[in-house]
């Protein structure tokens, strides 16, 4: 049985988000996140692929968030995760979901939508 992360869920699955409800994930603003980046971090964006087109933080790997529990062994976890999304919401669901998992995730506060309001780069597909 897959399990979904939230309104992916495939009818007769129970949401990860009931399971990570009463959990705090710890959160990253993005100039921290920044820092952590030029440090060698791993991020994990789980948006979806046109959104990951338009705009995306250098060196992140996409994993959406209906992908994260059947592709949860491409996450290191012998590192801290940080996981990014638009604003905050899915990336902060699929942290909490990891956590669960053993993997030190962390949440990106704001998404990409605080990234590009900070200034800081991002790579997108030309087109």
């Amino acid at each position: 049985m897959r399990l979904g992360l939230g309104r992916e869920a495939v009818a007769g699955e129970r949401p990860l988000v009931s399971a990570v409800m009463n959990s705090v994930t710890p959160q990253i603003g993005v100039h921290d996140l920044a820092a952590a980046l030029e440090q060698g971090a791993y991020l994990v964006d789980v948006r979806e692929p046109h959104e990951w087109a338009e705009a995306r933080v250098n060196g992140a790997t996409l994993i959406p968030l209906g992908s994260v529990t059947e592709r949860v062994a491409e996450i290191a976890a012998d590192a801290t995760v940080y996981v990014i999304c638009r604003s905050g919401g899915r990336s902060d669901r699929a942290a909490g979901w990891l956590r669960t998992q053993g993997v030190s995730a962390v949440n990106v506060d704001g998404g990409i939508l605080a990234w590009m309001a900070a200034g800081l780069p991002v790579d997108g597909d030309e087109g």
